[in-house]
């Protein structure tokens, strides 16, 4: 089993700067890829970012160039930088990881950019 915990979600204005982090415990040697999923209110969830243990990131096309994925193994924390923020970028953010036998979601973490 793998627990999930994520921090940082808030109330920002347009333009401003956001740094959501996810604690990761249990058996997180099996860990082999993190992420970060978003769901606003009536919508499809949607990928946002993930690393596979190699450092190698993928993003939405919609956060290239404003988000920012990073990994600490030694401390197995994941974080998000999220900068110039958008009222489109207002919604629940999930971590996520994928093991050798299953995927683990946190609980989420508001973000509400808004002026």
């Amino acid at each position: 089993q793998v627990q999930l915990v994520e921090s940082g979600g808030g109330l920002v204005q347009p333009g401003g700067s956001l740094r959501l982090s996810c604690a990761a415990s249990g058996s997180i040697f099996s860990l082999i890829r993190m992420g970060w999923y978003r769901q606003a209110p009536e919508t499809q969830r949607e990928l946002v970012a993930t690393i596979t243990n190699d450092g190698n990131t993928n993003y939405a096309e919609s956060v290239k160039g404003r988000f920012t994925i990073s990994r600490d193994s030694t401390n197995n924390s994941l974080w998000l930088q999220m900068n110039r923020l958008k009222p489109e970028d207002t919604a629940a953010y999930y971590c996520h990881a994928q093991g050798i036998t299953g995927a683990y979601w946190g609980r989420g973490t508001q973000v509400t950019v808004s002026s």
